[in-house]
């Protein structure tokens, strides 16, 4: 009577242990994005493949070797194809195990030549009343999710990396054009002021003042020919390769990026990021971690059947009529120097820091989210007013210059018109792939594609 009594109050016991759902944390942020009204969904970066948002074919081609020969990503894979292995074998253990011929640590030698008998066929199975099995199994299974996820984010940061570094190689070829035709103006210039210098009509200080300008613009664009440099192997690392037959390009004032990119609510957007998703698959792998700890105090009860036997010399009896089944209950220490309750509170432990990262996930995502919105309408209002700018600098130069052919001013003027007109230059091609690069923030912000496949 009191065995059975022991039984049913193991049995309620093991209620406790066994794994409950888990409830996904409040998000730990406002659920509206910094000084914005909702808007309304223009284009949906997270639906939105990455063909569909670069077009130009060149950086299509790039994108798509790099994600093909990127190391990083191949390691990437690599841990989803190990996390995929680990759920399997984890998932193998609510399964009957067959095994055939004498037990594990017999010696083979002597089984066959002595007459020891031995089961035929042996099936052990272990009956997850505590639910340990499950608890192991749905952590090693959100285990491997996460690292999907994380494979996913990776993906979507290697595009904008991509894209990134092919626009600064296209701004460096830019501010380069703008740099050799200033190079090829004012070294003309430098030898009309020589020529007046000749005729008594320019002095040494315009020449030197020419001079010192000329060589300015040959060190900038030696600064720009570095710049190039850098980013193209930045380019290279990232796609993986360098032996690629690309197609041709588009310059930077031909980049059509999508500028209709309206996030949602960030509950709806965050959630769905790829990062966001693999932290919280981390979360709910403790969360089984902690039923599969507390699984440890109960036993553990398994049940063995045998099939038929062998034995006389050389095993040449075969009974097939034999048939054994016995309980298998393997009972936890019952002192163990407080083991079974440090792994407990190790997972709950986890569990705790694994609650803390996915608020942080989900405060980063916003973070980016609202920093790259707030980015794109002020590069806006800056590219407006320096466009102004550009035209008004370029009038002053023509203005300047047609003075100087009248003789109203002295070359100085134009020189200090030139200097000026070329800095504005250079601020909106910055201004541009700013622009651009905000635009590629904030897609991959928005979880760029991840939702594409």
């Amino acid at each position: 009577m009191v065995k059975p009594l022991l039984f049913v109050v193991a049995l309620l016991l093991a209620a406790c242990s066994q794994l409950t759902p888990m409830q996904r944390p409040d998000l730990p942020v406002v659920n509206q994005w910094p000084d914005r009204e909702a808007e309304p969904k223009q284009e949906d970066a997270a639906k939105t493949h990455w063909r569909a948002f670069f077009r130009d074919p060149r950086l299509q081609a790039l994108i798509a070797a790099a994600l093909e020969n990127n190391r990083d990503l191949r390691m990437s894979v690599a841990r989803v194809q190990e996390a995929r292995a680990q759920f399997v074998q984890a998932d193998a253990g609510k399964y009957p195990i067959l095994s055939m011929g004498p037990p594990v640590g017999t010696d083979l030698g002597t089984a066959l030549t002595s007459g020891i008998s031995w089961p035929l066929l042996t099936v052990s199975y272990e009956v997850d009343f505590w639910g340990r099995v499950a608890a192991t199994t749905e952590a090693a299974r959100y285990n491997y999710l996460s690292t999907e996820e994380a494979k996913r984010a990776f993906q979507i940061s290697l595009v904008a990396d991509v894209a990134s570094a092919y626009f600064e190689i296209l701004q460096a070829d830019d501010g380069l054009a703008n740099a050799a035709a200033t190079i090829q103006l004012r070294s003309q210039s430098l030898q009309m002021i020589r020529k007046r210098m000749d005729l008594g009509a320019s002095d040494d200080l315009e020449y030197q003042e020419a001079l010192g300008l000329l060589a300015s613009t040959r060190a900038s664009y030696a600064v720009l020919e570095h710049q190039r440099t850098v980013a193209t192997n930045k380019l290279n690392f990232l796609v993986g390769r360098t032996d690629l037959d690309l197609p041709e390009g588009w310059p930077l004032k031909a980049q059509d990026l999508s500028a209709g990119l309206a996030p949602a609510l960030p509950s709806e957007v965050l959630l769905l990021r790829p990062d966001v998703m693999a932290s919280e698959h981390r979360l709910r792998a403790a969360h089984a971690n902690i039923a599969a700890a507390r699984a440890a105090y109960f036993p553990k009860v398994g049940i063995q059947t045998s099939l038929g036997s062998l034995s006389g010399p050389l095993a040449t009896m075969l009974d097939l009529s034999n048939f054994g089944l016995s309980p298998v209950v393997s009972l936890p220490a019952l002192f163990d120097g407080g083991q079974l309750d440090a792994a407990v509170l190790a997972a709950e432990a986890r569990k705790s820091g694994a609650v803390a990262e996915y608020e942080k996930t989900i405060q980063q995502a916003f973070r980016e989210v609202a920093d790259q919105l707030s980015s794109r309408e002020s590069l806006a209002r800056q590219m407006q007013a320096m466009t102004v700018n550009a035209q008004a600098q370029e009038r002053r130069l023509k203005i300047a210059q047609a003075k100087f052919q009248l003789g109203a001013v002295g070359f100085l003027d134009v020189i200090d018109a030139e200097r000026d007109n070329l800095a504005t230059q250079q601020a909106v091609n910055g201004l541009l792939r700013a622009q651009i690069d905000s635009t590629v923030q904030l897609y991959k912000a928005l979880g760029g594609g991840s939702q594409s496949e």
